[in-house]
């Protein structure tokens, strides 16, 4: 069942997402050669436990950290811990918050100082991949639509797209339905409607779709060891059109696609 929001409860889910994004810049802040990812997840958790808000991912089904910390071909799940970010790393940073009892949900992938233009592409192409997908959140389209344009745009520019981990709905649960495949045929699926809210996350790779999980039974990577992306928004549908609940901004949304959702887009 697909739980629509009223507009003060997509509020609510919106200052959620303000400390979600408030922890994300000052991640990138922090995100250098020689920072571990336990000092990460550290710094993440004081600053969403000052904001009188809860690390939505502690504890989850046991997870132990505050945040996910997923370098390089680690795609998603990525346990905080002693591993040190290295020069020409990726690091994905998965970022849940719960204020008052409502969770916003979102992700980055950074680049660790300079990295290979392989990198530099796959993150590039991601996030355009995920703002393709916003750009179909509107009302009267269908699930299909947002999926089938995060794969058109991914694989138009030379990606593979996870196709076992998806997007889902968010509200007072970090997982509520639907789930949202990052591939998919326009034209099908769910019809959007003003009050849903989604996590809109593709998750792709420089090399293969297939994926294995490790020994911890929480980190998934690419079984080809190929570097991997993952870019996440909490976006809600509404009748002006997507919104998103935890925007970051870019200085460089030069092209159309882009440039016209950011604009289009309510930033809180």
């Amino acid at each position: 069942m697909i739980i629509r929001k009223s507009p003060a409860e997509i509020d609510a889910i919106g200052a959620a997402g303000e400390i979600l994004v408030r922890t994300l810049r000052l991640l990138e802040r922090q995100v250098r050669p020689g920072v571990s990812t336990a000092e990460l997840d550290q710094a993440a958790e004081r600053y969403i436990r000052s904001q009188g808000a809860i690390p939505t991912f502690k504890g989850y089904r046991g997870f132990p950290g505050s945040i996910c910390a997923s370098p390089n071909s680690m795609i998603v799940h990525g346990i905080p811990g002693p591993y040190r970010l290295e020069r020409g790393d990726v690091i994905s940073l998965d970022v849940g918050v719960t204020l008052d009892g409502w969770v916003a949900d979102a992700a980055r992938t950074l680049p660790v100082g300079p990295v290979s233009a392989l990198a530099s592409h796959l993150l590039e192409a991601t996030e355009r991949s995920l703002f393709r997908g916003v750009e179909q959140c509107v009302t009267g389209n269908r699930l299909g639509d947002v999926s089938h344009a995060i794969q058109a745009s991914a694989e138009g520019d030379g990606l593979a797209v996870v196709r076992s981990l998806v997007g889902h709905g968010v509200g007072r649960s970090m997982h509520e339905d639907p789930q949202i495949p990052n591939f998919g045929e326009p034209g099908k699926g769910p019809r959007l409607q003003e009050g849903m809210v989604l996590a809109i996350e593709p998750m792709t790779t420089t090399g293969t779709i297939d994926v294995q999980t490790g020994e911890d039974g929480w980190a998934i990577y690419s079984t080809d060891r190929s570097l991997a992306a993952h870019f996440e928004f909490t976006v809600a549908i509404t009748l002006d059109g997507p919104r998103i609940l935890t925007p970051w901004h870019r200085d460089d949304a030069a092209d159309g696609g882009l440039a016209s959702i950011v604009g289009r887009a309510r930033a809180i």
